[in-house]
């Protein structure tokens, strides 16, 4: 049994599994989701894996946790990023940029690259419900703003999100055109882009 740290045994196993989370997601930042097994977390922590059984029953279980112990810190920086606009455009605006900032940075890559990692449908489920939250100031200010079916706005608003995510990711251009043009996306769609001859564009 290893030693308790701790004055009890719950805080040890308050303090291990942080110490688990934190060593998983700096495994995946620095050597990628498909490298996370709970045999290199046992390796990286100098555990048995019988030790790290009491903590995750299965890689799936793991990954769930770790992006789940991202969720709330996340929801709270984009919950407090729509609450400075006024108006609907500059929520959008604020959401976009709050979204991509968190999903772009080192300290969140882990947990968005392991949400895009396949799954087992339960450890799918729980990051779905968690990913819910994130989305739950989104809906609130789109219904306020009168608009039209809010859920469903929100998650579009979310999928323009995730491929601006990607293609920083790629560095398919500086971040700050993909920003601009993901807000633009998500707020006006094609309104004011020329498109003229668009219909008769040679297919590639």
């Amino acid at each position: 049994m290893p030693r308790i740290s701790e004055p009890t045994v719950a805080q040890h196993r308050a303090r291990q599994l942080r110490t688990l989370l934190d060593a998983g997601r700096a495994l995946v930042a620095e050597e990628g989701p498909e490298r996370l097994s709970l045999a290199a977390l046992a390796r990286r922590v100098g555990l048995s894996r019988p030790s790290l059984y009491e903590y995750f029953r299965s890689r799936d279980d793991l990954v769930a946790a770790i992006v789940e112990d991202e969720l709330p810190r996340w929801a709270a920086a984009v919950e407090q990023a729509l609450a400075g606009p006024a108006d609907l455009v500059a929520k959008v605006e604020a959401y976009v940029r709050a979204q991509l900032e968190m999903m772009t940075d080192g300290r969140h890559a882990a947990a968005v690259a392991l949400a895009e990692h396949a799954l087992a449908e339960p450890a799918r489920e729980r990051i779905r419900d968690g990913h819910a939250q994130l989305l739950r100031p989104l809906v609130t200010a789109l219904a306020d703003g009168g608009v039209p079916d809010p859920r469903l706005r929100a998650a579009l608003v979310q999928g323009i999100v995730d491929a601006a995510a990607r293609a920083a990711q790629r560095q398919a251009a500086d971040p700050e055109t993909i920003v601009r043009t993901a807000v633009a996306q998500a707020v006006h769609g094609l309104a004011g882009v020329d498109t003229a001859g668009a219909g008769n564009a040679p297919d590639t």
